[in-house]
């Protein structure tokens, strides 16, 4: 009996280890998931979150708005709001429900709009950076850069590109005082893809 029941034990061994796999890729899949930060935001004509609404849940270089922006109801994230296409002109952060954004009467320009990398409220699970910098007059190089002490995914929201890495370099280096990246690179740690060796410059080139 002890020899039917090892042999038995051996055949199931497989199986056993087969399960294990695929509990843990079950486990990294949800990890995963949850790693994907995401943000949402509903901007409205008229303040108090009244009139007509637009939703947003990634980035919108021309929103094509014909009426001002007076409240803003932010689910997730922090938003960057700007008055011309292309997050250009004046730009404002929101993290939280504003229902009034200027005044009752009139509201704000606001033409694009996307997820700030200089602001919290991501389901994001943070990577701690250790960012090493080095400033010349018109650089400043960035090996991990960071906000609040952790790693910048290189997409927030949506699939990862170059070009969506390029936006959040240009925005990251807006937000610390230059005028936007020069070069950038993508590192991934746990299956999420981060900012890298970022050169930040007084003027593209």
């Amino acid at each position: 009996m002890n020899a039917i029941a090892n042999r038995a034990a051996l055949a199931a061994m497989p199986l056993l280890a087969a399960a294990a796999l695929l509990s843990a890729d079950a486990g990294l899949a949800q990890d995963d998931k949850m790693a994907r930060p995401g943000g949402e935001a509903t901007i409205y004509r008229d303040a108090d979150y009244r009139g007509p609404a637009v939703f947003v849940g990634e980035a919108k270089p021309d929103l094509g708005l014909a009426w001002p922006v007076n409240s803003i109801r932010v689910k997730s994230g922090t938003w960057e709001l700007c008055e011309r296409p292309n997050f250009q002109g004046t730009c404002r952060n929101y993290d939280r429900n504003t229902p009034v954004m200027l005044s009752r009467s009139s509201g704000l320009t606001i033409q694009s709009m996307r997820p700030s990398v200089s602001g919290g409220g991501s389901s994001f699970i943070g990577v701690e950076a250790r960012d090493q910098v080095t400033t010349g007059a018109f650089a400043e190089f960035h090996t991990e850069p960071a906000v609040r002490g952790y790693r910048i995914p290189a997409c927030p929201l949506g699939r990862v590109t170059a070009n969506c890495a390029a936006r959040t370099a240009d925005n990251y280096c807006r937000t610390i005082g230059w005028n936007g990246s020069a070069r950038e690179h993508m590192q991934t740690v746990g299956r999420v893809a981060f900012l890298a060796d970022v050169l930040c410059v007084k003027s593209n080139y």
